[in-house]
């Protein structure tokens, strides 16, 4: 059985990706009819505020302030995005 996939372009203003997704696995994230790129929009600001957060609260290395105030305007972003901090979306707080 085939499955329909769609291609996506991730670009910024120097460099560009493109990945190629299976429609069927979208729809079923897809809560709200937001569409392919909206719904990979809010899977890349989860993956980078699930990382950024692992790499400051879970790991034994000392980070830079530099580090913090990224992880801090991440979470402002992922607020600003979902309408609650990562903490209560996940249920993980420090």
């Amino acid at each position: 059985m085939a499955t329909e996939t769609v291609t996506v372009t991730i670009e910024t203003e120097d460099a560009q990706d493109e990945l190629e997704v299976p429609v069927d696995a979208i729809d079923l994230l897809n809560e709200s009819d937001e569409g392919v790129p909206t719904v990979l929009g809010d899977l890349a600001l989860l993956g980078v505020a699930q990382q950024v957060h692992g790499i400051i609260h879970h790991t034994q290395e000392e980070v830079g302030e530099d580090v913090e105030a990224a992880e801090e305007k991440t979470m402002e972003l992922f607020e600003e995005r979902f309408g609650q901090s990562f903490a209560d979306m996940v249920g993980h707080d420090h």
